[in-house]
C-alpha cells in the first residue's frame, strides 16, 4: 500500500500518513470524502468528548482499527437538522391506554356508588318495615288484629251476659248493702240474694253495665231459699237467658259475673266442682237458708252475692251466694275455690211465686227429722211422719231412716231439707230407707206446704 493511499474499510475511510518523526503513526485527517451513511439501525453520529468532528458511528469503540489517541467515550447528540423531532409512538400509544383505562375506572366507580346507593336505601326501607337493626325479632309474625270474637268465645259469652248484670245498693239498719243481680224480663223484674236486700226499707238503686243507674224496689223475698226480686223503673231491658241447673255436670266450664269488693263487671272463670252439694248458711239470729247447691272454683267474693253463674253458652244456671273460706271472721274471709250457687230452676221457681203471689211455696215432705240420730253408715231418721203428707202417702214410718234421695247419699238432716227444696211441689222423687235393718225403697210425690 502506498504512502498516503485511502484505507478503505468497511465502517469508513481512514488516510494513512506518517508522522514527524514516528513512522507508521495514526493521525486525524484535516479532510476527507463525506462519510458513509451508516446502516440502519447504526445510530447517529458521534462526537469525541473534546469536541472535535470525527465520522465515526456509534459502534467505532469495537473497531480494532480506530484511533488509539481518541477518547474512550462516546455521546450520542440530538440530531443537528431543524426537522421536528419525531413522534414517540410507544408514549402515545401509553397515554392513550391510560385514558381508556381512567374512563373504565370512572365509570365502575360510579356505577358501584349508584348500586350502593340503590341498596342502601332498599335495605332501609326493607329494615324499618321488617324491624331488623333493632336486635332479633321476638314473636311470631305479627297476627292480624283480632276485632271479633267468636260468640261461643268466653268473650263473646261475657258480651253477651253484660248487659243483663246489674249492682245493687240498699241501704240497710246496718248501712250500705252492695251485691249483684242479674235482669230476668224486658219490663224490669230482676234477681237477687235475699240477705243482699235483708233490713232494707224496700227501696234500693240498680247500676247497669254501661253505668247507668236506676232505681228500683223490693217485690219480695224468700229467706230459707235466699232469693229476692227486684222491680226496676225502666223498661226495654235485655234478660238473661235461663239454662236448666239439672243438666249441670261435674267439669263444666262457668262464669261468675258480678261486683265482688264493689268491682263492678267483673268476671271470674272455673269449671262446676260438685253438684247437688247440701247447704245449711245463715247469720245468727236469722233464718237457715237451705239449698242444693252447684260448687265452683270460679273466684267469688262478697259483692258476688245474687249474681249469675252461667254456664259455657251464656245460661245462668245459678245464684252466687255463699263460699266457704279458712276465715272464722266473715268479714276477712275471702276466695279459696270453693264457691256455692243456689240451682236456678229453684230460684226461678221461687221467683216465680214472688212475682205471682208475693210469697214463694216451699216444698215438703211432710215429716219432721230427728236431729239427735248418727248413725254409723249416717242417714236421716223420721221423728214424726204427718197424716195424708207426702211421705205417709208413700209408706214411710216414724223411725225409718232415709239413706238416699233422689240417688243422692244423707248424712244429716240439712242435707235432706236442701234436696228437697230443689224440687218443685208435685216431682216425684225415689227414696232408699231401712226399717228394722232392712233395706227399702219407695217413691214420694212432694207437695208445697201449707203456709
Amino acid at each position: 500500500m502506498n504512502e498516503g493511499e485511502p484505507i478503505v474499510s468497511d465502517w469508513g475511510t481512514r488516510r494513512q500518513t506518517p508522522a514527524a518523526g514516528a513512522s507508521g503513526s495514526w493521525v486525524r485527517p484535516e479532510s476527507g470524502p463525506a462519510a458513509p451513511t451508516p446502516p440502519p439501525g447504526a445510530g447517529g453520529p458521534v462526537n469525541a468528548v473534546n469536541g472535535a468532528g470525527s465520522p465515526w458511528w456509534s459502534d467505532a469503540l469495537a473497531d480494532p482499527w480506530r484511533d488509539p489517541a481518541a477518547p474512550a467515550a462516546v455521546v450520542i447528540t440530538p440530531p443537528t437538522s431543524g426537522a421536528p423531532p419525531l413522534e414517540q409512538v410507544g408514549a402515545s400509544a401509553g397515554d392513550g391506554v391510560r385514558r381508556g383505562l381512567g374512563l373504565v375506572v370512572l365509570v365502575s366507580v360510579i356505577t358501584a356508588l349508584l348500586a350502593g346507593a340503590l341498596g342502601g336505601t332498599l335495605g332501609f326501607v326493607f329494615a324499618t318495615r321488617s324491624g331488623a337493626g333493632r336486635g332479633p325479632a321476638l314473636g311470631a309474625d305479627k297476627p292480624a288484629p283480632l276485632t271479633q270474637r267468636a260468640p261461643d268465645s268466653l268473650a263473646g259469652v261475657v258480651k253477651k251476659v253484660l248487659p243483663s248484670v246489674i249492682t245493687v245498693k240498699v241501704q240497710a239498719s246496718g248501712g250500705t248493702s252492695l251485691g249483684s243481680g242479674f235482669i230476668v224480663s224486658t219490663d224490669g223484674y230482676a234477681i237477687t240474694n235475699d240477705h243482699v236486700v235483708a233490713g232494707s226499707s224496700g227501696s234500693a238503686l240498680a247500676t247497669f253495665s254501661d253505668g247507668n243507674t236506676v232505681s228500683a224496689k223490693v217485690v219480695g223475698s224468700d229467706p230459707e231459699s235466699d232469693v229476692a226480686v227486684l222491680k226496676l223503673d225502666a223498661g226495654n231491658l235485655t234478660p238473661i237467658q235461663f239454662g236448666d241447673s239439672d243438666s249441670a255436670q261435674v267439669g263444666d266450664p262457668v262464669l261468675a259475673i258480678g261486683s265482688p269488693l264493689a268491682l263492678a263487671n267483673t268476671v271470674t272463670y272455673g269449671i262446676v266442682s260438685a253438684v247437688d252439694r247440701p247447704i245449711a248458711a245463715g247469720e245468727a239470729g236469722g233464718p237457715t237458708r237451705y239449698y242444693a247447691a252447684i260448687q265452683t272454683d270460679a273466684a267469688v267474693n262478697h259483692g258476688n252475692s245474687g249474681g249469675p253463674l252461667v254456664d259455657a253458652a251464656g245460661r245462668v244456671i245459678g245464684i252466687n251466694a255463699v263460699i266457704k273460706s279458712l276465715a272464722t271472721d266473715q268479714e276477712q274471709a275471702g276466695n279459696v275455690g270453693l264457691a256455692f250457687a243456689i240451682p236456678i230452676n229453684q230460684a226461678k221457681r221461687v221467683a216465680q211465686d214472688i212475682i205471682s203471689t208475693g210469697k214463694a211455696r216451699r216444698t215438703v215432705i211432710g215429716a219432721e227429722l230427728d236431729t239427735t240420730y248418727h248413725g254409723a253408715s249416717g242417714g236421716v231418721r223420721f221423728q214424726t211422719v204427718a197424716d195424708g203428707g207426702p211421705a205417709a202417702n208413700a209408706g214411710l214410718r216414724p223411725g225409718d231412716v232415709l239413706t238416699r234421695f233422689g240417688g243422692a247419699q244423707l248424712e244429716d238432716p240439712g242435707d235432706l231439707i236442701a234436696l228437697v227444696r230443689k224440687y218443685a211441689p208435685g216431682a216425684g222423687v225415689s227414696v232408699e230407707y231401712t226399717r228394722d235393718g232392712a233395706k227399702r225403697n219407695a217413691q214420694v210425690v212432694l207437695a208445697a206446704d201449707g203456709k
